[in-house]
């Protein structure tokens, strides 16, 4: 998988994301404290969203907040993993992360595509002196008939999934903020 070097956000922050990934302000319409990117080839896509900073018991209380947020209830969700984890470029600044897999309710309208499932990065990187939160989702729908099911051995894991976690890792190895003045205001 090639990675391009991408500037959000006017180019106030950069990251590598996948090559065959769009901006998705180019057809439609995204909100201005959001940068979405699509992937050409499939549905997959990666959102980086600026939020207000949730002051929380804890961190993980602030993650927790904002996956509410972004789950819809009438999806069954499957927690797979939660932890810490560390942005390369920015690592005094704590970062969380939540690995989950979406299982949307049986498809009643056979004109409307349903996944079976979307696997899903969660990463919450806490910005304390900015009062931000700062999110990122990489969001991978696997789609009937369009993705190979896990072979036996391979506990679940499809590539899709498997192409994820190097998205992901990319994400963390790259991602660097370079005009903190986005944050003002």
């Amino acid at each position: 998988m090639s990675f391009t070097n991408t500037p959000l956000y006017g180019g106030a922050i950069s990251v590598d994301l996948p090559s065959r990934f769009a901006d998705t302000s180019l057809i439609r319409e995204v909100p201005d404290h959001q940068e979405v990117y699509l992937d050409q080839d499939g549905y997959s896509s990666i959102v980086v969203e600026i939020l207000e900073y949730q002051e929380k018991g804890s961190d993980e209380e602030a993650l927790q907040y904002h996956f509410a947020d972004l789950i819809d209830e009438e999806d069954s969700t499957n927690i797979l993993a939660q932890g810490r984890a560390a942005m390369a470029k920015l690592s005094d600044k704590p970062l969380y992360t939540l690995q989950f897999i979406q299982t949307p309710p049986s498809n009643t309208n056979p004109n409307r595509k349903v996944p079976d499932l979307v696997y899903i990065h969660l990463m919450l990187l806490r910005l304390k002196e900015q009062d931000t939160d700062l999110m990122i989702s990489v969001n991978i729908p696997h789609y009937p008939g369009e993705y190979e099911k896990p072979k036996d051995g391979e506990n679940g894991i499809t590539q899709l999934m498997r192409d994820s976690e190097m998205i992901k890792d990319r994400i963390l190895e790259t991602f660097e903020i370079k005009e903190w003045g986005l944050f003002e205001g």
